[in-house]
């Protein structure tokens, strides 16, 4: 059976999300900001949740229809064979955005799906009430320009949170995005990865994950392993496959923090990811740090002025930076951060900028990797 699904991103991760979906063998039929729509089948469900890296979740779409009205709205839902997927028992909560269209308020849009949805379930099971009790089927929709996408929420708990991240610093990165940072500086054995202001350790984590072919969801469970539409052999023959891929390099990976707490919370971290044959976490200042007579990369997110240090803080913090990381050459550098002056600060124009986002925060990924002082 041949299923549609959705799986959606942060900005910018798209085409690395998409390039993922392509090397599990899968069609790509649509590729928007912050999602990427794609044919599947009943194993689909769990080699997406398990294997994508850039992924925030992974949808069923159910339809979709122009939706410039409520009216358009409750009819378009009606239409939907809801009752593929939602039992007579089972609940469904409604949820979701609207973006550039003409229908903005939220509730309202959930109340009118809601209604939809039980008038169609109702003709289906011939029942005036939903107990609600069953399994959860999260229904998201998406309205985007007057046309309204149904779908229904696979993962659960966002991908992102791999499991091994229980507790994090002050300001911590997606894991997502801490993939695609390690995923751009091109981890490899011969090349000393370091990530001297490491905070939980996250993109020292996702390095090693990525370089040994650790699928990110390999350790973690999804809301669809209730579905009865999706036998247990889908989930257990995803996960052999995740396992028997694995790889055990040789590459090497620090992790350094000038604040101890950090050190020890990405220690801590480490540990619960299985990665620290990989992985060296230590205490020692960005700015003293010396190249141990090998290549290297520097990939890193130093604090932006906005929830740790103060803004002049920051700034001297970038001038430094650049002074230093520039003594480290011909060393590579990958630097995160949403600061509007880090290039001037920072004192040397970027090979290449990609902008990206931290959640909501829109940042700039600088990367350094010409030999130049």
């Amino acid at each position: 059976m041949k299923i549609r699904y959705t799986a959606t991103c942060l900005f910018g991760l798209e085409h690395l999300l998409g390039e993922e979906i392509d090397a599990l063998g899968y069609d790509r039929e649509e590729t928007m900001d912050g999602r990427v729509t794609f044919l599947g089948d009943e194993e689909t469900v769990a080699l997406a949740n398990i294997f994508l890296r850039y992924a925030e979740r992974v949808y069923i779409t159910l339809g979709s229809f122009p939706a410039a009205t409520f009216d358009e709205v409750f009819e378009g839902v009606r239409a939907l064979p809801l009752e593929t997927w939602i039992g007579r028992n089972d609940a469904f909560p409604v949820k979701g955005h609207s973006i550039r269209s003409g229908l903005t308020s939220l509730p309202a849009l959930q109340s009118v799906i809601k209604k939809a949805a039980v008038e169609r379930l109702s003709a289906c099971y011939g029942l005036t009430h939903f107990p609600e009790e069953g399994i959860k089927y999260q229904l998201e929709f998406f309205l985007f320009k007057d046309r309204l996408t149904l779908m229904i929420d696979t993962s659960g708990v966002p991908l992102h949170k791999r499991g091994y991240r229980p507790e994090a610093n002050a300001a911590p990165l997606r894991e997502t995005l801490a993939a695609a940072m390690a995923a751009y500086s091109r981890p490899r054995e011969e090349v000393l990865l370091w990530d001297p202001m490491c905070g939980s350790g996250t993109i020292a984590i996702e390095a090693a994950m990525l370089a040994n072919r650790i699928a990110p969801g390999a350790k973690r469970h999804f809301a669809a392993e209730r579905f009865p539409q999706f036998s247990p052999d889908v989930w257990r023959a995803a996960r052999e496959e995740a396992e028997e891929g694995r790889l055990s390099t040789g590459i090497e990976i620090y992790a350094s923090d000038i604040d101890p707490a950090c050190v020890e919370l990405t220690r801590a971290n480490i540990a619960r990811a299985g990665v620290g044959q990989w992985v060296k976490a230590f205490r020692a200042d960005a700015r003293g740090i010396e190249a141990p007579g090998r290549r290297g990369t520097i990939v890193t997110n130093p604090p932006y002025g906005e929830r740790l240090m103060t803004p002049e803080v920051v700034e001297t913090l970038y001038r430094e930076l650049g002074v230093h990381f520039r003594a480290l050459a011909p060393w590579q550098v990958y630097i995160l951060t949403s600061h509007p002056d880090f290039g001037r600060l920072y004192g040397r124009r970027a090979d290449k900028v990609r902008k990206l986002y931290n959640g909501m925060i829109p940042c700039y990924l600088y990367q350094f990797f010409k030999n130049e002082r």
